[in-house]
């Protein structure tokens, strides 16, 4: 069965909520929420459905966060091209 750590990271299940919450981006928002589904009953293909998200990524987001902490959750822009508004200011 798969288990959300909370207690290795000093939290429960409800600071996973309130962290999906308050998150800035909706990528950290979904992966917050999905991990507090699953903390609630929900297994990662019911709330993979809910999301339309593979229920292996959904598992992938309950390891990176038993393993890595809360942190390893929010979401980075890693790659591409920068926002059109940052390259428009820098034409001018």
């Amino acid at each position: 069965m798969l288990r959300v750590n909370t207690t290795r990271w000093q939290q429960d299940p409800e600071e996973l909520r309130k962290q999906a919450v308050n998150a800035s981006h909706p990528r950290t928002r979904e992966r917050f929420m999905a991990l507090y589904e699953i903390s609630q009953g929900k297994n990662a293909t019911q709330v993979g459905r809910a999301t339309g998200r593979n229920h292996q990524t959904v598992m992938e987001w309950v390891h990176r966060y038993n393993d890595s902490g809360p942190d390893s959750l929010i979401y980075r822009h890693t790659g591409g091209h920068p926002p059109l508004c940052l390259m428009e200011s820098k034409q001018r």
